[in-house]
């Protein structure tokens, strides 16, 4: 199977929102080191910073207006091998857990809320914060990050408890991954990548609120959400009709038979956030065999 053959695979494959994300964001940083460099080569390196004027997102909010669609662009956008590498990295290890413990449409929700939030914080902070008032012209941003963070700390602020064995470091629970990354986001605020900074704490905001909202039953998500299914629909192929005509059994002395079968019922919302409380306070491997499928059920109920 050729590289093309298993990405359309991937796409195809249903719940298969981690993957489906990071091979966005890979196939377009592939597409933009060739292009970059071709460009470069041929002495069309102008026409490239034009290209990346119409993906990345600027903080102008004149120039906003004209390119809307930046907003969404400009976190499946890298240009740097370690940015992308470390974006990525943290989208798979958190993204994980959230796709077990909430469902991939969860997981979908907050990587788009997260990158949605940063960038309008960054723009916020950008034209109302003196500060940054004398980069604001010349100011653009790409990157994940925003969404990532968000995954992370929501991952966080869901299982608090939960551990990872970090090389050269041993197990750590991921509360405090997350406030490290928090914090070196609130430390770089001021510093040279201030815009992205400012990012990645509106995405980190969005997850913990997040998490606290789906806990009292209400799922932020749901509007974003409905916004991508109805673009998704559009390019989805109607199935075709079939006519097909009954024949009576043989068997069934002329008496129709029928089968019933009833559905199997969902949890409430109350019964999934005592469910994730208790996750929180004693981990995943508390659960019993009943409440482990029924956290299974809620993640396929949308």
């Amino acid at each position: 199977m050729s590289i093309l053959e298993d990405i359309k695979h991937s796409f195809k494959q249903p719940n298969n929102t981690l993957k489906q994300l990071i091979l966005i964001n890979v196939i377009v940083f592939v597409v933009l080191i060739v292009t970059r460099t071709i460009l470069i080569l041929t002495g069309g390196s102008g026409v490239y910073n034009m290209l990346m004027r119409f993906i990345a997102l600027n903080s102008d909010p004149f120039i906003f207006i004209t390119r809307p669609w930046t907003l969404i662009t400009y976190f499946f956008t890298h240009e740097g091998f370690l940015h992308i590498i470390f974006n990525m990295l943290n989208l798979y290890w958190f993204g994980q857990l959230i796709r077990e413990y909430l469902g991939e449409r969860k997981l979908l929700s907050l990587y788009l809320l997260g990158g949605i939030a940063g960038g309008a914080l960054y723009m916020l902070s950008y034209n109302l914060i003196p500060y940054f008032a004398d980069r604001a012209a010349f100011s653009f941003m790409i990157g994940a990050s925003a969404s990532v963070l968000a995954i992370v700390v929501a991952a966080a602020s869901l299982l608090p408890n939960y551990t990872f064995n970090l090389i050269l470091i041993g197990p750590i629970r991921i509360k405090y991954i997350a406030a490290v990354l928090v914090l070196l986001s609130i430390s770089g605020a001021v510093g040279d990548n201030a815009g992205g900074n400012i990012a990645h704490l509106g995405g980190a905001l969005i997850g913990w609120i997040f998490i606290k909202q789906l806990q009292r039953g209400n799922d932020m998500g749901r509007p974003i959400l409905a916004i991508t299914d109805f673009f998704a629909s559009l390019f989805k192929s109607r199935p075709k009709l079939k006519v097909t005509h009954r024949t009576s059994n043989p068997f069934s002395n002329g008496r129709s038979t029928t089968t019933a079968t009833q559905p199997v019922g969902k949890p409430s919302q109350k019964e999934i956030d005592l469910i994730l409380d208790k996750i929180s306070s004693s981990g995943y491997e508390s659960l019993s065999k009943e409440e482990k499928q029924k956290l299974f059920q809620a993640s396929q109920k949308e």
